[in-house]
């Protein structure tokens, strides 16, 4: 996705044109002259040819003397400012279209019926013209319709030249055109298609167009067919060697671009190309022809979330706001979409010290009006935590510092705790102590009838967290959510890895499913969630279907332009310590409360004893410091019933 310095180069290149193809400054310096010029050579030409047509093609010394001279001063004189007052002189030739003849025609007539009203008015009523210039008194009355019709001819065939100059004298780039198909014949296909003529430098073959709608097979576009439909790709791509394709449907939903990626699972070697969104292109920031890479994000990612704006930025404007974990992949989203509604100070706290620099960077060029301020912490340091608490009083906390790795946990089980469980329990307490008034925490899936370390322990953080908001003043609540696409360590980045390496992939499991959602989709519901927390509750977020995580590799092996199966192999493992096949996150069912947005639900649940629960965590906390795998998961058990791992394997591989 371009930055906003990216959309404001291309806004700007789209606002001047004159850079997209090498012009002659003297030419552009003096564009506006030259454009004048160029209609009144028009209109003499116009006006010639109509004379020539009255009198039957013959030339004759009478008229050109006696009439046109005089005739043609008058036609200059009325129709040079009308044409300027229809901004006739302002645009821009080689984009000349259907609006621009309709253009010429409104200030060929408007220009004619000023003349006819005042030679017929004015003219022929000067006494020395009657008396004098008969012969310019008797102008056929038929020249002045036959020059409206040559002017608008004349003009649009001078315009259209200039058009086909600029899109077929091109060069072409690395000396061989690439063979485009292209899929979606309605308006963005066409767009694109005349867009791509435009191109001050020939990249693309455009060879053929692909629709589903029945009445569009075999038409042609600007001389382009329509060749077939979506289940005909593979083989009309084999047949014609089609190098690219550009999926030109802006308004399809996901599941349609998956569809037309997914017909290639035996085709050939293709690399897919998608139009900006109509969004984008509405609003100027890119043109059709900017085209990109499809990613996965195009089909798996949903629809656009519906927000309360109003709302979020009520909770976020003029407020001091504090993200954990600003530089891992929700994080760093989260103080993104906080930008955007103007707080009054952002507190990046992370660890890790390079993905702390490089977001502050990032966020101080992307919204240089806010204030922001990035502080190396550790949130199991309580020192630390509570100094920053102290300094800078947080009014909204988003805690989304965590362990997430689930075979890792299995291997480092105590860090999991002590992270986790007791950096949420230092976070928390610091701002309830320090008069915090709304706390976020980013859970996950995982933590529904956990099977690993790592979702039992956020699942006790949940618990801490839900009783913490018994007895404070701060509303605290918890977001659970399943993975996001494209964040680190997630699948997708391993799987383009591992194809860049030349294969195999590797997939736990072929039944194995995930929930995904797009990292903006996740944390622009996250805000939303924030807004609507009393306190207590644990929000679901609406994930979806499941994805088979199969399926999801032979997507991104197919976008990367690669054959599943035979140019890049996919090898099955187990599963690790502490994976499910499949994931339980539900917005349905008996233990969910629905709420006003449809994406989001809250799980019901009840409460642990205070003091059986904080004696819990603290022998919890205390075995965990020795890392004994089957002291730390029958602690966890005694806390979380449902959780079911903690297997002999498990305790084996963690402890050798």
């Amino acid at each position: 996705m371009p930055d906003s310095n990216t959309n404001t180069q291309l806004k700007n290149r789209n606002q001047n044109p004159s850079e997209l193809l090498p012009v002659p400054s003297a030419l552009l310096r003096f564009r506006k002259p030259l454009i004048v010029l160029a209609h009144i050579v028009v209109f003499a030409a116009s006006l010639m040819l109509s004379f020539l047509v009255a009198k039957n093609m013959r030339f004759e010394r009478g008229w050109f003397v006696n009439q046109y001279p005089a005739l043609l001063l008058l036609f200059i004189i009325i129709k040079l400012p009308v044409f300027g007052l229809l901004k006739q002189y302002r645009g821009w030739w080689r984009y000349v279209g259907i609006s621009d003849l309709f253009g010429i025609i409104r200030a060929s007539v408007l220009s004619i019926i000023i003349i006819f009203v005042l030679w017929f008015t004015v003219v022929l009523n000067i006494t020395p013209i009657r008396r004098y210039l008969y012969e310019i008194a008797a102008v056929e009355q038929s020249i002045f319709l036959l020059d409206m019709a040559a002017t608008v001819v004349l003009l649009a065939g001078l315009r259209m030249v200039i058009r086909l100059y600029f899109e077929e004298f091109r060069t072409v780039e690395a000396g061989r055109l690439k063979r485009l198909l292209i899929v979606g014949a309605g308006n963005a296909g066409e767009a694109l298609l005349r867009e791509i003529h435009r191109m001050p430098i020939a990249q693309y073959d455009v060879i053929g167009f692909i629709d589903n709608t029945p009445a569009k097979q075999g038409t042609n576009i600007h001389g382009i067919q329509v060749l077939g439909t979506v289940e005909q790709l593979p083989k009309i791509c084999e047949d014609r060697n089609i190098e690219e394709i550009a999926i030109a449907m802006p308004e399809a939903t996901h599941h349609q671009r998956r569809r037309v990626v997914q017909v290639f699972d035996k085709g050939t070697k293709i690399r897919f190309r998608t139009v900006p969104s109509l969004t984008d292109i509405a609003s100027g920031k890119l043109r059709v022809s900017q085209i990109r890479d499809v990613d996965i994000n195009d089909l798996l990612g949903r629809e656009a979330v519906e927000l309360d704006l109003h709302s979020i930025e009520a909770f976020v404007k003029d407020k001091t706001i504090l993200v954990t974990g600003a530089g891992g992949s929700i994080g760093s989203e989260m103080c993104r979409q906080v930008c955007n509604f103007n707080p009054k100070l952002l507190l990046l706290a992370e660890m890790a010290e390079n993905p702390l620099f490089y977001m502050e960077r990032e966020l101080r060029k992307q919204f240089p009006g806010i204030s922001i301020k990035a502080v190396i912490c550790n949130i199991t340091d309580k020192t630390r935590v509570e100094g920053i608490f102290e300094t800078y009083k947080p009014q909204v906390v988003i805690h989304a510092a965590a362990h997430k790795h689930v075979p890792l946990m299995e291997l480092n089980p105590g860090e999991a705790i002590k992270n986790n469980i007791v950096g949420t329990q230092i976070v928390a307490d610091a701002a309830n102590d320090y008069g915090t008034a709304n706390f976020v925490m980013i859970s996950t899936d995982k933590a529904v009838n956990p099977t690993s370390i790592m979702g039992s322990s956020k699942r006790i953080a949940e618990m801490y967290i839900q009783d913490l908001s018994r007895t404070s003043k701060t509303h605290f609540v918890t977001v659970r959510f399943g993975n996001v696409l494209g964040s680190d360590g997630s699948v997708v980045p391993i799987f383009k890895k591992q194809i860049a390496e030349g294969g195999p992939v590797t997939v736990t499991h072929p039944r194995m499913k995930r929930y995904f959602m797009t990292v903006p989709e996740a944390s622009q519901l996250v805000l939303q969630t924030a807004t609507m927390g009393k306190g207590g509750e644990i929000f679901v977020l609406d994930m979806g279907e499941p994805v088979k995580i199969l399926d999801l590799a032979r997507d991104i092996i197919t976008l990367s332009g690669f054959k599943p199966g035979e140019d890049i192999e996919i090898t099955f493992t187990n599963p690790r310590p502490g994976e499910k096949l499949f994931e339980e996150l539900s917005i349905e069912g008996e233990d969910m409360q629905r709420t006003r947005h449809p994406k989001i639900s809250i799980w019901k649940n009840i409460p642990m004893d205070r003091d059986k629960l904080r004696t819990a965590i603290n022998e919890l906390v205390t075995v965990s410091q020795a890392q004994n795998y089957s002291e730390i998961v029958q602690k966890i058990k005694e806390l979380v019933p449902e959780y079911t791992g903690g297997n002999d394997e498990n305790a084996e591989i963690a402890e050798d």
